[in-house]
C-alpha cells in the first residue's frame, strides 16, 4: 500500500512538472520579464587610491570613477563616485514615468548626480575639485525590450550581440588621455551622452572605467567580451589579464547579460 501511494505521488509530481514547463500560462498569470544578469568587480590599481564605485540592481547598472580634481584635496575620488551613484539610485531611472521621455529622464538623472557632486565640492573647501565619471544602463522591460544608457567621462559602454562584433555605444569625453572635457561635478554645464538601443535575450552589455581601457586596449577588450562564456567566466578572464597588466588606476568591469 505504501509503495502504491509513493508511486502515485511521484506520478502526479511528474505530470505537474511537465505541465509547468510546457503548458501555456493561464490568462492573468504573471510572466517573466527581461532582467540583467550582471557581475562586476574593481581591480585595485597600483596607485593605492580608491576611485571607482558601482551599483548593480535588477534593471539598472551604474559605474562611477571619481577623482580629487586638479586642486587635489584631502577627500578621495571615491567620495565623488559615491555621491554620483547615490543620486542615481535616489532618482530611480528604471521607474521612469512617460515612455516618450525616457532619454530625458536619464539626462535628468545624470544632472542630479552632477548637482550632488558639485554641491559637495562647494560646501567643502578642502575638496573644491571633486569630479566623477558616470556610465549607467537601464533595461526597460516590455514586448520589445530596450536599453537606455547615459555616459559622462572617459569610461565606456559596449553592446555585444552574439555572432557580431561588439559595438561601443559611447565616446570618450577626454582628449589623448588628458583631463576630462566633461565630468560630473565640473563647473561647466553638463551635457551627458544619452541614447537607446534595442536588445534581445542573450545580448551582453559591458561597462568599463578608463583603467580597463588603458590596461587592455579596445581591441583586446572586444575579443574578451565576445567569448562564448557566462558573465562570471568573462569577468574572471578580464581579471586575469588585468592582473598581468597591473593597471595604475582602479579598473572596474561590469558584465551584464539580458535574460528572461
Amino acid at each position: 500500500m505504501t509503495l502504491f501511494v509513493i508511486s502515485f505521488l511521484i506520478g502526479c509530481l511528474s505530470v505537474m512538472t511537465v505541465r509547468g514547463k510546457r503548458g501555456k500560462w493561464p490568462p492573468g498569470m504573471p510572466v517573466t520579464r527581461p532582467r540583467l544578469v550582471a557581475v562586476g568587480g574593481t581591480y585595485e590599481g597600483t596607485l593605492g587610491r580608491a576611485s571607482d564605485a558601482y551599483v548593480i540592481q535588477e534593471r539598472i547598472v551604474a559605474v562611477a570613477d571619481g577623482a580629487a580634481g586638479a586642486t587635489g584635496g584631502v577627500q578621495p575620488g571615491h567620495t565623488a563616485a559615491a555621491l554620483a551613484l547615490g543620486a542615481v539610485v535616489a532618482a530611480r531611472p528604471q521607474h521612469a514615468g512617460s515612455p516618450h521621455a525616457l532619454e530625458q529622464d536619464l539626462d535628468e538623472c545624470a544632472q542630479a548626480a552632477h548637482r550632488a557632486v558639485r554641491a559637495a565640492a562647494v560646501r567643502d573647501p578642502a575638496a573644491p575639485g571633486l569630479v566623477s565619471t558616470l556610465d549607467m544602463i537601464v533595461l526597460d522591460a516590455g514586448e520589445s525590450p530596450r536599453l537606455r544608457f547615459a555616459h559622462v567621462g572617459n569610461g565606456a559602454i559596449w553592446h555585444c550581440v552574439k555572432g557580431t562584433a561588439p559595438v561601443p555605444l559611447t565616446t570618450s569625453h577626454t582628449s589623448d588621455e588628458g583631463p576630462l572635457l566633461g565630468g560630473i561635478g565640473l563647473p561647466a554645464a553638463l551635457n551627458p551622452e544619452v541614447g537607446t538601443v534595442s536588445v534581445r535575450p542573450g545580448d551582453r552589455v559591458v561597462i568599463v572605467t578608463d583603467g580597463v581601457i588603458q590596461a587592455l586596449g579596445a581591441q583586446r577588450m572586444a575579443e574578451l567580451f565576445t567569448a562564448d562564456s557566462s558573465p562570471v567566466a568573462c569577468l574572471d578572464r578580464l581579471y586575469d589579464e588585468l592582473a598581468a597588466a597591473e593597471p595604475r588606476e582602479d579598473a572596474t568591469v561590469i558584465v551584464a547579460d539580458v535574460a528572461v
